[in-house]
């Protein structure tokens, strides 16, 4: 079993294969973290220590005791109002305005199979992989209830965590802020890995220590963002790529959210991953209930490559879902580099031939097919094909691509309006805007308020209208800007933001359940809400909005922590680089494409014969990869903020393949060599490289590595394939 209960000590233990998480729950009714780590046995309360710490207040139910002080001890769910001064998991406005959340334990129960959260994406498991532990909490005087919950996919390594906050008293009651999980450490000194970033460079990895201060990061922009991912690592400070102590969370959810981390006057360090609480007011009247996202939780003592690997086959195998979950993807043709807004009905028809005679199997119309919209100005809402600029129906330009062998995609955005709109004309009131001022614009668009059912069944009836016109068979969605104006004319203000999330998640899966052949593929931006979220209704996300193979090997490197590549958009796009001028090769931007789910981002026609027979070789190599590089095990072999190259490795499951992958970053005169340690191989087996002949044993290949030819030209790329003889 992997969910242990101890009746007399009152003692929780969820073992994974490799992991043990304990709690308990001690005299006086508060449940209490007493370990998270690597594999181990016994009762960890031990722990536990008692000290008068001065300062620090004391239950009434110790008495004269001043030894006992929730400020120091650790706990599964810290509320405020109960003497803890640390940050807190979880503030209630009661109904007599007071700000008090004593929880103490009430009931439990253990079950197979996973948890399933109303609304919300969440780690789903067969009965067989997973069991589930409820802890109800209560507060004795409000009645108010939290049910924590707890999914254990022992064989994954991965423990899931949310909670559900219930109003069981007799008044209204307000959520100020929730959090799905809380770690107390007692005891070392941890660095915060997280990844910043802005529109065109996400994912930065950024390494600092958690030090006597409240770290915060997070977004209020209504999406994951840009500017923070809703995932980070927690190290031991000695710990690497391939050793050390280190936990993951990510948070699945794709509006706002807060992650916290601060280390006490005692040493002891605290983090927590929840909802933005800047945003969140949320009220609840007598039986009603709050579900906050979840939050999965994994460890590693073996560095961020083992991390980053249980987090990669616990979002591609329990977050990702549908027809396309294990499938190839198809390798496509975007419009939007290629053409922007300037083109119709011939230009697609052209650019679909042009991918036919290289092999490419999809081609995408993206954004400027719709009503009056020949720039972003205008338009958004309006989900009328424009015909006059097609020169045809939607459903006679899918045939004539479908015709040439190609597949059809298009791109929507449901989510905006355009002012400049016939929707916005006829519906302003659907719009997120705040009353007597004048809207915040975003890229000149607003926000729909999506938290609202009639607006979404309209625009839900809208694009279903489009998706029937033909065989489309990939869709695009996009968000393309911040929210600022969170008011909704139909709904409580506290509860706007979360409640648009929730709207758009209904949506996708209505979308799914009516189209489930389709492919989507999310986008904000690029990679404005790249999350575990947003995977579990779209299998792939399009990276990021910067498609220079440069850039873009930073970017796909801190997004590697924690996502696998199949839901990596990647794409060949031109040169002279559209976001940073910058002209790579085309070999060079395909092995970067290539870490994710390969397409192109230009106009086929302006390309010459020689890169054409060079991208139909791409494709080719490609195809031959493809599942190795979606299904293998991924590796970081360099840094490539600090080092002179990158480098990423693919190797499957039974180590009998693998592909190395090599981008040289830096050049110089007389330039030293570069030897690239591969991982994951069979030490003792012996693997050819595919096109040399040579032949090394995989413990040569980890321990002493392999030599990266020393040669002329900027940005140079190399990537070999090596089979197990």
């Amino acid at each position: 079993m992997a969910i242990l209960y101890q009746e007399k000590e009152r003692i929780f233990t969820l073992h994974t294969n490799k992991t043990t998480y304990q709690m308990k729950v001690d005299e006086f009714g508060f449940l209490l973290h007493l370990y998270y780590g690597a594999k181990l046995s016994g009762n960890m309360d031990y722990l536990l220590t008692y000290y008068d710490r001065g300062f620090s207040g004391n239950p009434s139910d110790v008495g004269s005791d001043r030894t006992y002080s929730m400020d120091v001890q650790p706990q599964e769910y810290p509320g405020l109002g109960i003497g803890d001064y640390r940050s807190s998991a979880l503030i209630i406005r009661n109904t007599d305005q007071s700000y008090c959340c004593d929880l103490r334990y009430k009931s439990h129960t253990i079950r197979n199979g996973k948890y399933a959260l109303q609304g919300l994406p969440a780690v789903y498991a067969d009965d067989s992989e997973a069991q589930t532990l409820e802890i109800v909490l209560e507060d004795a005087v409000s009645k108010v209830q939290v049910a924590l919950l707890y999914g254990v996919l022992d064989q994954a390594d991965i423990i899931t965590r949310s909670a559900e906050i219930r109003n069981c008293g007799t008044g209204s009651i307000c959520v100020k802020k929730a959090a799905s999980a809380c770690l107390d450490f007692v005891e070392g000194t941890y660095d915060l890995l997280s990844f910043w970033g802005r529109h065109t460079m996400e994912r930065n990895l950024e390494r600092q220590e958690i030090g006597h201060c409240d770290h915060v990061i997070g977004s209020r922009r209504g999406t994951s963002s840009h500017q923070y991912n809703p995932a980070v690592v927690i190290a031991r400070k000695d710990a690497t790529e391939d050793y050390g102590d280190c936990y993951g969370m990510v948070f699945v959810y794709s509006g706002n959210f807060m992650f916290e981390a601060e280390k006490d006057q005692f040493e002891q360090t605290r983090v927590i991953m929840g909802l933005h609480s800047d945003i969140l007011h949320y009220p609840l009247k007598q039986g009603e209930t709050l579900v906050i996202p979840e939050t999965i939780l994994s460890f590693s003592n073996k560095g961020f490559g083992a991390l980053s690997s249980q987090f990669h086959r616990c979002i591609r195998n329990h977050i990702c879902r549908g027809k396309y979950q294990h499938q190839p993807r198809p390798v496509l043709v975007n419009s939007w580099e290629a053409a922007y807004f300037n083109f119709n009905g011939e230009t697609i028809c052209q650019l679909a031939k042009d991918a036919a005679e290289l092999g490419i199997d999809m081609v995408v119309m993206d954004d400027g097919w719709f009503g009056k919209r020949e720039d972003d100005n205008s338009g958004l809402g309006d989900w009328q094909v424009n015909e006059k600029k097609l020169g045809c129906t939607l459903g006679e330009l899918i045939q004539k691509v479908n015709g040439l062998g190609v597949r059809f995609g298009i791109w929507i955005e449901p989510e905006m309006v355009s002012e400049d709109s016939n929707l916005y004309r006829k519906h302003p009131d659907w719009v997120l805007q705040v009353p007597n001022r004048e809207p915040v614009r975003g890229r000149n668009q607003l926000v729909l308020d999506f938290s609202r059912k009639e607006v979404r069944n309209d625009i839900f009836e809208e694009i279903c209208s489009i998706l029937d016109q033909g065989n489309i068979e990939y869709v695009k969605w996009d968000m393309n800007r911040s929210i600022a104006d969170v008011y909704s004319i139909e709904n409580s203000q506290g509860r706007v933001a979360y409640d648009y999330v929730l709207g758009v998640y209904d949506f996708l899966e209505n979308l799914l359940q009516k189209y489930p052949n389709i492919l989507i593929e999310g986008c904000s931006g690029g990679g404005g809400r790249f999350d575990a979220g947003m995977m579990y209704y779209t299998p792939q996300i399009w990276c990021s909005d910067n498609t220079d193979a440069i850039d873009r090997v930073r970017i796909q490197y801190g997004t590697s922590f924690f996502y696998p590549v199949s839901t990596v958009g990647s794409h060949v796009s031109a040169i002279p680089n559209h976001q940073t001028g910058r002209s790579v090769s085309l070999s060079t931007r395909g092995v970067v494409a290539m870490a994710g789910t390969f397409g192109y981002e230009l106009d086929l026609a302006k390309i010459t014969d020689a890169e054409k027979d060079e991208i139909r070789q791409q494709i080719q190599q490609y195809k031959h990869y493809e599942e190795l590089v979606r299904e293998g095990n991924y590796y970081r072999l360099s840094n490539p903020f600090q080092d002179e190259y990158a480098a990423w490795l693919f190797v499957s499951e039974d180590e009998k393949r693998a592909l190395l992958n090599v981008v040289m970053l830096a050049i110089h005169g007389n330039m030293a060599v570069n030897y690239v340690k591969l991982k994951g191989l069979c030490a003792d087996a012996v693997y050819e490289a595919i096109g040399t002949g040579k032949q090394y044993y995989g413990s040569a290949l980890m321990q002493a590595g392999l030599p990266m030819p020393v040669q002329q030209g900027e940005y140079l790329a190399y990537q070999i394939e090596f089979i197990q003889q």
